[in-house]
């Protein structure tokens, strides 16, 4: 590792540890030559998974995009953000995990939409009126009308 001070190639690790998510490891280094310490992070690194839109072009997944939608569907909701990083971390593990390449846009809505289900319903509706590009009232009502028909995750679960 090169020191991002003096640029020397020699250091040593004084301390290392894993991340808070136990996805990186912490290292805490010391120059062998002038003494300052720095940090580094080693990270394991994932097959980029492309995203196939609905016109049919590929773009990386994106974490932040896969946030900040849900992010405006919970907007003046009682939502912890906390919550929301956990959904994203478990639908990018699910993507990941499936060692797929690529990932159609409509099956990441449809992981989204399960989970902002649980979490709230107005989340929900917000989230699948933009995802669905609901047309007018009638359909924007048949929504609502399903989702007090279908039982939720965790109710399935019991």
């Amino acid at each position: 590792m090169k020191c991002p001070f003096c640029g020397h190639k020699e250091d040593k690790v004084i301390d290392s540890r894993p991340t808070e998510d136990n996805e990186a490891i912490r290292r805490r280094r010391e120059c062998i030559s002038c003494k300052k310490r720095f940090t580094t992070y080693e990270k394991i690194e994932k097959i980029p998974v492309m995203v196939v839109k609905k016109d049919k072009t590929l773009e990386a997944f994106d974490r932040n995009k896969l946030i900040n939608g849900m992010l405006k569907a919970c907007e003046k909701r009682p939502v912890n953000i906390m919550k929301i990083e956990k959904i994203a971390n478990e639908i990018e593990s699910k993507i990941h995990n499936s060692l797929n390449s690529e990932i159609s846009s409509t099956a990441i809505g449809e992981m989204v939409m399960d989970h902002l289900r649980d979490l709230d319903e107005v989340a929900y509706v917000r989230f699948a009126s933009v995802y669905r590009q609901f047309k007018d009232v009638n359909t924007f009502m048949e929504e609502i009308k399903n989702l007090k028909k279908e039982p939720s995750q965790d109710e399935n679960k019991k």
